[in-house]
């Protein structure tokens, strides 16, 4: 039996109010963007609609999400499959609570490999930390730790700005880190090197707010970093260096270079990684050595010999 005891906006409470917070804008973004397309006001009227509607009735608005996405706004299989996900997440929640008996089964696009999972070169990360190094200022200081940690722990941008300084057991050398779909903070280790760049980094660090990680702009002094102030110091950092570099690349040269100082071994660099499955950790190890390419070659084999003219 169909409840009507919850009402949409307390789903849409529910469902965000489980999530860890960068999950939560996350998907709070998504739905604001399928409230557009349905023409609704609010993520609240959009929820309504959808499951006001009959099973096919909701499979058939996704499907003309999907192609939307996919056709207009051409959108890559990644961003159609998350603002997908997002939807069915909160149908799967709404059917758990009892006010519908279907679920949608509208699949999400197939997902291409990474293009390119081996970040930006060692020479080229060695350059950015050595031109930071060179700084004693307090963002040279700041920028240092932050490049040893997206790339020593392999972070993703939000799990280093969500650090707070309580995460930190510098005795231990230890830090509390809340993954990517995690609520709960896990606990790793922080190698001796980047320690001494958090420990140099709060010397001079400024603000009352409890973030590791504070901005130094005259505008937002003291506040918590932002993703997108993270990518920023990134790409500025890689151009000083003469190349092109973004935050998730460290996290990819990471991930490469731990396949190849452990001779491949996929379960312990996929631990190291936070990959929830050890596939995603395989596409590392396959454009690291480059399996497909070799095999080519053996295939081809070795050029015929030319006939000599008589």
């Amino acid at each position: 039996m169909v409840s009507r005891s919850i009402t949409a906006a307390g789903l849409i409470e529910h469902f965000l109010s489980s999530r860890a917070p960068s999950t939560m804008r996350a998907y709070k973004k998504d739905l604001n963007i399928f409230a557009d397309f349905c023409g609704a006001p609010s993520i609240d009227a959009a929820a309504a609609e959808l499951l006001a509607m009959s099973h096919g009735e909701a499979n058939g608005c996704l499907l003309k999400y999907r192609t939307h996405m996919e056709k207009k706004q051409k959108l890559a299989s990644a961003s159609v499959g998350r603002r997908l996900a997002a939807v069915r997440a909160l149908v799967r929640l709404a059917r758990l609570l009892g006010m519908i008996d279907w679920m949608i089964d509208v699949q999400s696009p197939r997902l291409q490999s990474y293009r390119d999972t081996r970040g930006p070169g060692e020479d080229v990360f060695e350059k950015m930390l050595a031109d930071l190094r060179a700084r004693k200022d307090s963002k040279g200081l700041r920028d240092f730790a932050i490049l040893r940690l997206l790339h020593d722990l392999a972070l993703r941008r939000g799990e280093l700005v969500s650090i707070d300084i309580e995460d930190l057991d510098i005795e231990k050398s230890m830090v509390q880190l809340r993954g990517k779909g995690r609520t709960a903070k896990e606990l790793f280790a922080v190698p001796s090197p980047t320690m001494d760049a958090i420990k140099a980094w709060l010397k001079v660090r400024i603000g009352q707010e409890k973030a590791l990680f504070v901005s130094l702009d005259h505008r937002t002094l003291g506040h918590r970093l932002t993703t997108q102030a993270v990518y920023k110091i990134v790409r500025t950092c890689g151009h000083d260096a003469g190349s092109k570099v973004h935050p998730h690349g460290l996290r990819h040269l990471a991930g490469t270079t731990a396949l190849d100082r452990t001779g491949g071994d996929v379960r312990k660099v996929a631990k190291f990684m936070r990959h929830k499955n050890i596939q995603t950790t395989m596409i590392y190890d396959d454009r690291r050595t480059d399996e497909g390419g070799n095999v080519a070659n053996l295939v081809a084999g070795p050029e015929p010999l030319k006939k000599k003219k008589k």
